[in-house]
């Protein structure tokens, strides 16, 4: 293995775009559809019953995560529980759709843990629906709560009327993409990306961990520190997938959901993209999230085994050479880039300490 030095490092930081580059176009339209977006993405009409919004599971004070740090978010109905943790969604527009890699044989992007969604638009809609989560029953429904909304003109003055539901949907789709893809969501304003702009310095307990990313650790493998080809910025992921041999979490309270939700009951397993795709060589594997504001978006994992980023670093550390869980589902279990890193219990905490300056709003 060659590992990086900490000069290539700087040189490959310093050669991203110094601004970040808006994907929507800068003009009083687009504008206008994020403020919309963002109104909707807050909005807790929408849910049934009421009380329920998109940022009730993605809220900014945790990186668009869970603000809870629950194991899986709660539903509007009461006792109603997915089976899964929510992800943050943070940086999750610059997932391409989904596509087969034949040459690292690996599905690249989508959207989901699964990427059972190919973009934005489609993923905005699924948890509306979802009966877990805002429990509406049909598009119907949904179209008439966005008709009663007190800012229900902004979509008439965006769109233009529509007494097409589907079609109203989609615009409601659009505006809500609109705002995940805004500076709001995605603003790149870490310690990390200061410091490779070079107008602030690294400790050198985070000089050594990031030098342990990029190397020994081998987290930059997946976690990749080349600069994203549309901003000129390190997403910290190459959304593929992988089975890194996460254990179950007895304690997630899907197992107990009724069987007209989890029909397994505590014999459920989550098989990733594997079910998305029904190929056996893909079952357990979910999609490599970006590690920005990864501080901050506990638990960890699929689903929320992990408490701690010392937890989750030991795991990749060690879980090859000590007892720390069996795999939740044992087929296609990445052995050959974690589980005996061999890093010292200083270089894990170290590790650490790199990580924490991957959150966003850093104040130099």
């Amino acid at each position: 293995m060659k590992y990086l030095s900490l000069l290539s490092i700087l040189l490959l930081l310093t050669s991203c775009n110094e601004e970040y580059t808006s994907i929507s176009n800068d003009n009083s339209t687009i504008s206008a559809k994020e403020d919309l977006g963002k109104k909707l993405f807050f909005e807790v009409k929408l849910s049934n019953p009421e009380g329920q919004a998109c940022a009730s599971c993605h809220n900014p004070a945790t990186g668009f995560s869970d603000t809870n740090h629950s194991i899986v978010s709660p539903g509007i109905v009461a006792n109603s529980f997915g089976n899964r943790n929510a992800p943050s969604l943070a940086y999750a527009i610059f997932a391409p759709e989904r596509y087969y890699n034949t040459v690292d044989q690996t599905y690249i992007g989508g959207m989901f843990l699964d990427g059972r969604s190919q973009n934005l638009q489609t993923q905005v809609l699924g948890p509306l629906l979802n009966p877990v989560e805002m429990n509406n029953t049909s598009h119907a429904m949904i179209a008439n709560k966005i008709r009663n909304l007190s800012y229900f003109n902004d979509f008439i003055s965006i769109y233009g009327s529509t007494n097409d539901d589907e079609v109203l949907l989609s615009q409601f789709a659009d505006a809500v993409a609109n705002f995940e893809k805004s500076r709001t969501v995605n603003s790149f304003t870490s310690k990390f990306d200061y410091y490779s702009k070079g107008t602030v310095d690294f400790t050198q307990d985070e000089k050594d961990g990031l030098n342990l990313f990029v190397g020994k650790a081998l987290c930059a493998n997946c976690h990749i520190v080349d600069a994203d080809e549309n901003t000129g910025k390190v997403l910290f992921t190459d959304f593929t997938y992988d089975n890194i041999g996460v254990p179950k979490n007895p304690l997630n309270p899907f197992y107990n959901m009724p069987a007209a939700i989890n029909p397994d009951g505590a014999n459920y397993v989550d098989l990733g993209i594997g079910a998305i795709v029904n190929q056996n060589t893909h079952k357990g594997k979910f999609k490599v999230p970006s590690l920005r504001n990864v501080a901050l978006s506990a638990p960890y994992f699929h689903n929320g085994v992990f408490n701690t980023l010392e937890e989750v670093i030991h795991f990749y550390n060690k879980r090859l050479v000590e007892n720390l869980g069996t795999p939740e589902y044992n087929t296609n279990v990445n052995i050959e880039e974690l589980g005996d890193l061999k890093l010292t219990l200083e270089e894990e905490r170290k590790l650490k300490v790199f990580l924490e300056t991957l959150t966003d709003h850093y104040r130099k």
